[in-house]
């Protein structure tokens, strides 16, 4: 025996039923929970931290005005770009008012503030941008660096005076 199917007539939905049918789809599509909002979004990134740094020269006696004219033609030139880049966000220069012992003296002090240490990886980019004549870099800097008695790059932290030490 065989069971007649009766198919019922589909009625064509009106243009406001229609319409309501996909705007309650389309906010179904695109509801996600609070946690799984969460979960997928990305941590806010850390502010990064301006980064310092401390270049230290002592030059040999007799000798500072050279050595100066040869570290502003490339060194404060670089130092400039980057600061015009963003990569640099300021910079001094100091010498001393005085005299000390030897065993302490300094001629030159520089203190660095980059946007973050990242910022302080362009010196080579920024360089070749500059010096096209790399024989002449080299050579210069080859007699500045003759000049220099000692030398050396701090990274400087600062520190809350008030914080107990771990």
């Amino acid at each position: 025996m065989t069971h007649a199917r009766t198919v019922q007539p589909r009625l064509a939905p009106t243009a406001p039923a229609l319409l309501a049918c996909l705007l309650a789809a389309a906010l179904l599509a695109s509801y996600r929970p609070a946690q799984a909002q969460a979960a997928q979004s990305p941590a806010p990134a850390a502010a990064e931290k301006p980064y310092q740094v401390e270049w230290v020269y002592r030059v040999k006696y007799g000798y500072q005005d050279e050595w100066w004219q040869i570290f502003q033609k490339y060194q404060i030139a670089i130092l400039d770009r980057e600061q015009q880049l963003g990569y640099v966000t300021r910079y001094i220069v100091q010498r001393p008012g005085l005299h000390t012992s030897e065993d302490s003296r300094w001629d030159y002090r520089i203190i660095i503030t980059y946007p973050s240490q990242a910022g302080a990886s362009h010196e080579g980019d920024v360089e070749r941008e500059l010096f096209a004549d790399r024989a002449a870099l080299k050579r210069e800097e080859q007699r500045r660096w003759e000049l220099t008695l000692n030398h050396w790059d701090l990274p400087i932290h600062e520190i809350d005076p008030h914080k107990t030490a771990d």
